[in-house]
């Protein structure tokens, strides 16, 4: 994937000009900007309110739950599927009746690779990378330690961890030949991310898939920071196990309701450990055993959120109007006007990049490496209006939503992070009270 910008990245005139031929451009009018001055280049941590969550979560609190009250569970109760079906269709590139929007990715997680580990008994291998998102290796971890289990840990940032091997990777992206020489008949289960959460890699899905698949193993796929910013053509990837998150570029709100999937020739063969009455076949019976369901409603646990959904619904029918390749598109232009600008602005004030320079490697969000991380993003969000975040040890996010943010409101941000390194003022910066960085 090549991306060229129509212009010089370091004159506004591009970020303009990039705005004006930017077939996603109307959608920023459907989202909440209570400050039209901000630069908020945060959507990979939390995105945006759309207007549309609004009108349907009020409609759903007057018009639904107000006035049906206890009735409304004749429409209610199959929600998560719905959702499910419509987040697939929008975002994975993947048919209905597999995938649900319910619980929290964490649990998600521990559900499937429960699940996915059991299915393989006599396997005692898992492996996971070092610079997975800390839920997921913690998660592992625990599974690992409760079940007599093997866990490699490929250690891709340096920072370790149980049963750390040391790998040669760039950027923290793994690959299938790195993974390859670890893929032994003891793996039961693979987990890595479909796009970093630090330094916003991508992974090589179909070729990582086919590589687990062809030792019997199962692949469980992270997609928190990838849904919604990258097309992931779960069908010709040929993905069988994922989870991932609403709030990040799917702007469903914080905390809204997770997802997961598991491919239809899988449903039967797995069980996940926590055995709820939704998943039960005949639910109403409350019968003294447990029967699973069939389909997807087999791995639900619990009565869905459905005040959450309804802001997956509005969000989500949002994505899958504005077409999920074109939003891929726009996230490799945004990231490749930053990349331009870290070469031009910043790399002579010693940031260095860490994520992917190809397209095709990265996702919706970059990274920029400096000594003084934590004070020039503290300063950028209490000094100039800029909102990135901080991730240890040194490094500072950057995003683009593709929805919700123009190309000149990265330019603009980008200048003022500029701004503040020409004149040193970042350091005057005062303490944060916040633990949230």
């Amino acid at each position: 994937m090549t991306v060229d910008l129509p212009g010089v990245a370091t004159e506004r005139s591009t970020a303009e000009l990039l705005d004006s031929q930017d077939p996603l451009a109307s959608f920023r009018s459907e989202f909440f900007h209570a400050d039209p001055d901000q630069c908020y280049l945060d959507g990979n941590s939390l995105g945006k309110l759309p207007l549309a969550t609004k009108e349907s979560v009020s409609s759903f609190v007057n018009n639904e739950w107000g006035t049906e009250l206890v009735e409304g569970w004749a429409h209610w109760i199959d929600e998560a599927q719905v959702a499910g079906d419509l987040l697939a269709a929008a975002t994975l590139g993947a048919g209905p009746g597999q995938t649900l929007v319910c619980d929290t990715t964490s649990v998600n997680f521990y559900q499937l690779a429960i699940a996915a580990i059991r299915s393989r008994p006599g396997r005692k291998t898992v492996i996971i990378d070092s610079a997975n998102f800390p839920t997921d290796r913690y998660i592992l971890e625990g599974i690992a330690h409760d079940l007599g289990l093997t866990l490699i840990t490929l250690d891709t940032d340096g920072q370790g961890g149980p049963g750390a091997v040391p790998v040669t990777v760039e950027h923290e992206r793994v690959t299938a030949e790195v993974l390859a020489p670890y893929l032994t008949e003891d793996v039961a289960l693979v987990t890595l991310q479909a796009i970093n959460y630090r330094s916003g890699a991508r992974s090589e899905l179909a070729e990582i898939q086919a590589a687990v698949t062809g030792i019997g193993a199962h692949m469980l796929w992270d997609c928190s920071h990838a849904g919604g910013a990258i097309d992931l053509n779960f069908e010709g990837n040929k993905i069988n196990l994922a989870v991932g998150c609403t709030y990040k570029y799917g702007n469903s709100g914080p905390g809204s309701p997770a997802w997961l999937f598991v491919r239809q020739e899988l449903q039967e063969e797995l069980q996940v450990p926590i055995r709820g009455w939704f998943a039960q076949g005949d639910q109403f019976a409350m019968g003294p055993w447990f029967e699973k369901a069939k389909g997807i409603r087999g791995f639900q646990i619990a009565s869905p959120s459905i005040l959450g959904i309804r802001g997956v619904q509005a969000s989500y029918e949002m994505i899958r109007r504005a077409g999920i390749a074109e939003i891929e598109k726009k996230a490799a232009l945004g990231t490749q006007l930053m990349i331009e600008l870290v070469d031009a602005w910043l790399a002579p004030h010693g940031f260095t990049l860490g994520t992917p320079r190809e397209a095709a490697h990265r996702g919706g969000h970059i990274i920029v490496r400096h000594p003084e991380a934590a004070t020039i993003a503290l300063a950028l969000r209490q000094m100039v209006n800029v909102v990135p975040d901080y991730r240890q040890p040194d490094a500072i996010r950057l995003a683009i939503s593709p929805l919700a943010t123009s190309y000149t409101e990265v330019w603009d941000g980008f200048d003022r992070l500029r701004g503040l390194m020409e004149s040193g003022a970042y350091r005057e910066v005062g303490a944060s009270e916040s633990r949230v960085t």
